[in-house]
């Protein structure tokens, strides 16, 4: 298995005149290869490690499969380094017969990289997928305080951050504030899909009642991922984009942004959040501070 992190060797300025070296730990990223049956389908830049979860919510965000049954299997293919070691980058996937195989329309031309969860997708109609859960109706009510409390939660546990500061994370909530699953990537798209596809491969599709916390923003590709696994709640650290917002409304799904522990800002859909409000401020603006 390629490695989580490595170490390098680096050497540190200071403006106070200090140079010193010393050595430091970052996130791995290596290529995987996701294969159908022995045919390529596309390259995506990983964090190794959970390499499973992370080709299972692959193929939920794609649209190819929503459930545990029509995923028979997941193996590695042979691939080796220039030391004739196993890499284990390529892996190949068996669905159940009769689940319809992704269109060539669908095939990835371009490796998509891991900043990007759909730049390689070959044709702008195949970017919005429609999902097989129904957001909107689930009546989940999330405390404040809970919400407000789970970047903490997340940071707390993210493991690889602490040693590298170089990786998104993302973690599965209860309504309660119980952590179901976390995982960590280079790409934030990647932490997703192995979220999802932990929960895929648990027969928890659905996942109704929960919050899906992740570490950076609330773009697009991440609510349409949220959306195709069933989550009524996402939240982000940071800000959503304008197209993420308008899927949130159209999905029924409540979105936050800027969540930072004292505060933050729902998008849309707040009757899923159970505050003690005083009073509603007025409507001014505070673009890009996330007031």
């Amino acid at each position: 298995m390629g490695r989580v992190s490595r170490r390098a060797r680096i050497t540190r300025f200071r403006t106070d005149g200090t140079i010193s070296r010393r050595d430091d730990m970052l996130a791995g990223e290596e290529p995987l290869e996701i294969r159908f049956e022995g045919r390529s389908f596309t390259v995506t830049m990983r964090t190794p490690g959970d390499d499973f979860d992370l080709v299972a919510g692959f193929l939920v965000s794609e649209g190819v499969i929503w459930e545990a049954g029509q995923l028979i299997s997941l193996r590695y293919c042979a691939g080796v380094d220039e030391d004739g070691q196993q890499t284990f980058n390529v892996v190949d996937v068996q669905l159940r017969p009769g689940t319809p195989l992704p269109d060539t329309g669908m095939e990835r031309h371009v490796y998509t990289s891991s900043s990007c969860g759909i730049c390689g997708t070959a044709s702008i109609e195949a970017v919005r997928k429609s999902s097989h859960f129904d957001v909107a109706s689930d009546g989940v009510r999330v405390p404040l305080e809970v919400l407000a409390s789970l970047p903490d939660k997340l940071r707390e546990q993210q493991a690889l951050f602490e040693k590298t500061g170089g990786v998104h994370a993302a973690g599965l909530f209860t309504a309660e504030g119980e952590l179901l699953c976390l995982r960590e990537d280079v790409g934030r798209h990647n932490a997703v899909d192995k979220v999802v596809g932990w929960a895929l491969r648990a027969g928890l599709l659905p996942l109704r009642g929960t919050v899906l916390q992740v570490s950076g923003r609330a773009s697009f590709e991440l609510v349409q991922k949220a959306q195709l696994a069933g989550i009524p709640v996402l939240a982000a650290v940071s800000a959503p984009s304008a197209l993420s917002v308008e899927l949130a409304q159209d999905a029924g799904m409540t979105l936050v942004g800027f969540s930072r522990g004292t505060s933050l800002n729902c998008y849309c859909f707040p009757e899923r959040i159970e505050a003690k409000a005083a009073a509603v401020a007025g409507a001014s603006s505070g673009a890009g501070t996330g007031a």
